[in-house]
């Protein structure tokens, strides 16, 4: 038995409907992205987030305005209890290798 998704009905709606129906290929929800704020999970446990300049097939891509965010995780030695640490850094621009993206999105809200 096939079941049939139904969006909630608004303006919101209807117009992601239209942009979803349009699409071909999982890459065309990036391209709804250019010029827009992403947030780019890199492997090496490296965050990204930032304005979406381009993309190629690879998914290399330009940000802009970016904010990177490095997690590493140590041991301490005396007491045996990780210690994760985070450093962050901004960038104008940035080209970003595709083979290291794991996953592309809107912004993560932390609120």
């Amino acid at each position: 038995k096939r079941r049939n998704l139904r969006l909630i009905s608004g303006p919101y709606y209807r117009d992601l409907r239209d942009r979803i129906s349009s699409m071909e290929e999982p890459l065309d929800l990036i391209r709804l992205s250019i010029d827009e704020r992403v947030y780019v999970k890199c492997r090496g446990e490296r965050e990204l987030r930032g304005k979406l300049h381009a993309y190629d097939q690879h998914l290399n891509m330009i940000l802009g305005n970016v904010e990177e965010t490095v997690t590493s995780t140590e041991i301490d030695e005396e007491t045996d209890e990780e210690i994760i640490k985070q450093a962050t850094r901004k960038v104008g621009m940035l080209f970003v290798r595709g083979d290291i993206v794991v996953l592309v999105s809107p912004p993560l809200r932390t609120t």
